[in-house]
């Protein structure tokens, strides 16, 4: 949840350029882990990053609106023609007959946006995604199209929680299509330790699994494990 004082913390990055973990305690009157839970959020919101010691404020012209509206929103036009290269990718790797996963990732919604505009005779398609759901009319017709339910988060854009969780207990998935907050160190991690659990599930079910993350995402950590980066049959990035 946005707080005043990530606000705050954003003003005053706007000052500084980089704040180690103590000056901000320090400034703000708050406790180490207090501190550490409003960087996990204003991380994930892609509005600060991470750097040895501290944390600096992320260079993009959009950045004076990064707090407002929604987080998915903020997210969806970052590094996008990043995001469409690798979702280009990954639409190669989807076949006939497949019974496909699509996280609420901003990289595989591209994918989804590509899958709109294919012509197989049979594909099914899961994901707990509310903007794919919302646009699952624009499917051809005869596509299966399955939404998981769940509680709903705003940041995510998604549904998350036991509900999801059982509903896919159900389901077979042929490929996982996810993306992540981090990758490095033979880990893939998020900061939503719900999302942690929906996509350990899938990655369980599925036959196939497959990363989709840009550059960026590279050599930083989030606050949970997904699984190690030797769980995926491919990671699908801009970079090599």
């Amino acid at each position: 949840m946005k707080s005043l004082r990530t606000y705050a913390i954003v003003d005053y990055l706007k000052q500084k350029k980089y704040c180690s973990i103590q000056e901000l305690t320090s400034h703000f009157k708050v406790s180490g882990a207090t501190m550490y839970r409003d960087i996990a959020e204003l991380a994930a919101r892609d509005v600060v990053q991470r750097v040895h010691g501290g944390i600096a404020l992320q260079e993009r012209a959009a950045l004076r609106n990064a707090v407002s509206g929604s987080p998915f929103q903020e997210r969806i036009n970052w590094n996008r023609d990043k995001k469409e290269s690798i979702a280009l990718r990954a639409l190669s790797r989807v076949g006939e007959n497949d019974i496909l996963f699509l996280d609420s990732s901003t990289t595989v919604h591209y994918l989804a946006q590509l899958l709109e505009k294919t012509s197989f005779s049979n594909l099914t398609i899961v994901t707990n995604s509310v903007m794919i759901i919302q646009n699952f009319h624009k499917f051809p017709s005869h596509y299966v199209r399955i939404g998981l339910g769940g509680s709903y988060d705003l940041q995510l854009n998604c549904f998350l929680g036991q509900a999801t969780l059982r509903e896919l207990e159900y389901l077979e998935i042929s490929k996982a299509f996810i993306s992540a907050f981090g990758v490095g160190d033979d880990k893939v991690t998020t900061n939503h330790e719900y999302h942690a659990s929906l996509l350990m599930k899938v990655l369980e079910l599925a036959s196939r699994k497959y990363l989709l993350a840009d550059r960026s995402k590279f050599n930083r950590c989030g606050l949970f494990r997904i699984a190690p980066c030797r769980a995926f049959d491919e990671i699908l990035s801009d970079s090599d």
